[in-house]
């Protein structure tokens, strides 16, 4: 029995990460032909638009593929970006080490953390072709370009190489590249049109990328471009500090062991975000921890009893100590506007609805979530909405059904919305794409390949909570439409049948045709709202007016209101009627009285927005009969907005700084998570509250 223990004890093996994931190469999305070349482009271009935009350079890719074996379905794929590059030296080991990457410590938003994707491809293509990956990098401070063939020693998980050199880097129109990268590799794999393809995923990207310029060569060498829309750049993130909602025991021993802080006081401040002078004395009060004890001191049941402290477990004279939000600048949303711009250059439709709810946190990891609803033409009505999940910018082509983005769209009983819906569950049916984003710090996948979301309660609390808005807004507007209409059939039908009868019956009788104004007035028994927002070529403005109409037999007196988008940047020029804000985004223009048959229109331009940016604006009123065409003001939404503007406005009130070491906390000073500035994000759509 001894020799049986021993013989067993000699065959076991340490195994490097490579080997595990080259046997094991479906975790990382490598498990059929076709979801290989996918994942192999995702990787790559993911990679070129985070070191652009780390870069801040407006980022320009191109993806080729190219059938080299059609029949043993050998495919060659080439990307290049005009990214900053990689420095000679450091190419290797991006290439050619799993787990090596810049991104797994900072806690921040960005779309690799593991250092494992573009290895990973590396590594397949090896697998499946026995070729390296040629590697071509310029960086700007360098007249030549590094070029090495890479390969991959899965027993040591580290980069084997050919061909090293430089060489010039001539475009096709003879000038020399700035910087950029580019990766030429060959692996099986399989091209295929439809919603799980290489196409798609370049489209989807673009959508949630709009400042980036994709072109895409099929194997086919049909071409399809993808422009920028817009010369902003993501918001650049700043890495944050861990907060104590999100440590664990084994987290915080390391922290203390490794660190050089002098007492626990400091060690709190210096380590976290959230935690103010005031919030480390409470702390540590209601663990029974002495301020002045060292990090390195502690034992292991202090520590433990700081975690339930950190947790909420263990409070301080009956309550849990509170602590600061963490701070939302390691995160960059699309934004609305941006959203709506990169549905409409690849969905044709009418109407696009689109809301970036308010930063929350769960286990002290800050996200985000952004949704997008277009409805009307161009899709058809008796087939399932296109689902455009994304998270941290990046498309998830697979595993809808079981990812928790798609859960949250199901959980909403879209059929009080104006979409069709089997039993009230499921993915709506009707003429709709909807989109949802996930901003975070830290996304919870289901697995390494990072198709679909892990369940999370307060992910899917806020995600639902958004599809309610989006249905809330999609039900205004079909029923403003269905409105309109009805009284544009009506106005037209009384406006061409009642003047024929007046003209024949005055010939008839031999009198002169009677004013007909009010008498129409009586039959339309009605107030409407006609808004107009177009592109000023001449100008390169938007143009904007309302016009009010009252078809009632009786005086009205209103106040009007309409969104713009000031956070965005624009600006309201030659405004005729004046006016004044009333909250970010929002303007308003008390009317003077109309009297029955009277109109009056309100003009003005949006400067400082491009072509396409504001294409549709919501008109709401004040005023005691309804609008045909406008939506009633929520008066005390609207103050509840205004409420935190002031709010925001408002200094900290935090203590910052402790008298008995004299320096300031690194993160009391990091803003907390604030409530959405715009009010079309919560409200004005005609939302409301949530449901």
């Amino acid at each position: 029995m001894a020799g049986t223990a021993e013989r067993m004890a000699q065959n076991q093996k340490q195994v490097s990460i490579s080997e595990f994931f080259e046997k094991n190469k479906h975790f990382l999305g490598f498990d059929s032909l076709t979801r290989s070349l996918i994942t192999a482009v995702k990787e790559a271009v993911d990679n070129s638009l985070d070191a652009c935009e780390e870069a801040r350079i407006l980022p320009d890719i191109t993806v080729q593929l190219t059938k080299t074996d059609d029949k043993k379905n050998i495919i060659e794929l080439r990307t290049e970006d005009n990214g900053p590059g990689i420095p000679k030296a450091s190419i290797e080991k991006v290439f050619g080490q799993l787990l090596f990457g810049s991104r797994f410590h900072a806690i921040r938003q960005s779309r690799g953390q593991q250092g494992i994707g573009i290895t990973g491809v590396v590594m397949y293509s090896q697998l499946t072709t026995g070729r390296k990956t040629h590697v071509r990098s310029k960086i700007a401070t360098e007249a030549s370009a590094a070029v090495v063939d890479i390969g991959l020693d899965t027993r040591k998980n580290k980069a084997t190489k050919q061909n090293e050199g430089r060489e010039i880097w001539e475009l096709p129109d003879g000038t020399l590249k700035e910087h950029g990268l580019e990766i030429t590799t060959r692996m099986k794999g399989k091209y295929q049109r439809g919603r799980q393809s290489v196409y798609q995923y370049l489209r989807m990207t673009s959508i949630v990328n709009p400042h980036a310029s994709i072109t895409f060569i099929d194997p086919d060498g049909e071409q399809h471009h993808w422009p920028r829309v817009t010369d902003r750049l993501p918001r650049k993130v700043e890495g944050i500090k861990p907060h104590p909602h999100g440590i664990h025991l084994g987290q915080l021993q390391r922290m203390c062991s490794e660190s050089t802080d002098s007492r626990m006081t400091v060690f709190l401040r210096n380590n976290f975000s959230g935690v103010s002078s005031r919030a480390s004395k409470e702390l540590l009060a209601a663990a029974e921890i002495q301020e002045k004890a060292k990090p390195k001191s502690l034992k292991a049941e202090q520590l433990r009893t700081l975690i339930e402290v950190f947790q909420g477990e263990r409070h301080l004279n009956g309550k849990p100590v509170k602590l600061l939000n963490p701070p939302t600048n390691c995160l960059s949303p699309i934004q609305e506007l941006l959203i709506k711009k990169g549905l409409s250059k690849t969905i044709d439709s009418r109407f696009v609805t689109t809301m970036t709810r308010a930063p929350a946190v769960t286990q002290g990891n800050p996200f985000q979530v952004e949704v997008g609803l277009i409805f009307g033409e161009g899709m058809p009505a008796d087939k399932p909405v296109e689902v455009l999940r994304f998270a941290n910018r990046v498309p998830l082509m697979y595993q809808q059904g079981g990812c928790l983005l798609t859960k949250a769209i199901e959980s909403v009983d879209w059929r009080q919305y104006g979409l069709e819906q089997s039993g009230g569950r499921g993915v709506p049916k009707g003429p709709a794409a909807i989109l949802v984003h996930l901003a975070s710090t830290n996304v919870q996948f289901t697995s390494e390949a990072k198709e679909a979301l892990a369940d999370n309660e307060e992910v899917m609390d806020e995600t639902r909570k958004a599809m309610l808005e989006l249905g809330r807004g999609l039900r205004k507007h079909l029923e403003k439409k269905k409105k309109m209409a009805k009284t544009r059939e009506k106005f037209e039908l009384v406006n061409d049948i009642i003047p024929a009868i007046a003209e024949k019956s005055a010939a008839i009788l031999g009198k002169p045709v009677p004013d007909l104004s009010g008498s129409i007035t009586k039959i339309m028994s009605a107030v409407i709202a006609e808004s107009s927002t177009t592109w000023n070529k001449t100008t390169k403005q938007t143009d904007v007016s309302i016009t009010l109409f009252n078809y009632t037999s009786r005086a009205r007196a209103y106040t009007l209101l309409a969104r713009w988008p000031e956070e965005d940047g624009a600006t309201m020029e030659n405004n005729s009627h004046g006016g004044r804000k009333e909250a970010t985004g929002v303007w308003a223009w008390k009317l003077d009285t109309l009297d029955p048959g009277q109109t009056t229109t309100i003009t003005y331009q949006l400067a400082g927005v491009e072509r396409g940016d504001w294409t549709d604006t919501d008109v709401f009123y004040r005023g005691s009969q309804d609008v045909i065409g406008a939506t009633k003001m929520d008066e005390k939404l609207l103050e509840e907005i205004r409420r935190r503007e002031a709010r925001e406005d408002e200094p900290d009130g935090e203590e910052v700084s402790e008298a008995d070491d004299g320096r300031q906390a690194e993160n009391t000073s990091a803003p907390p998570i604030k409530a959405p500035k715009t009010p079309g994000q919560q409200t004005l759509m005609g939302y409301g509250g949530d449901e």
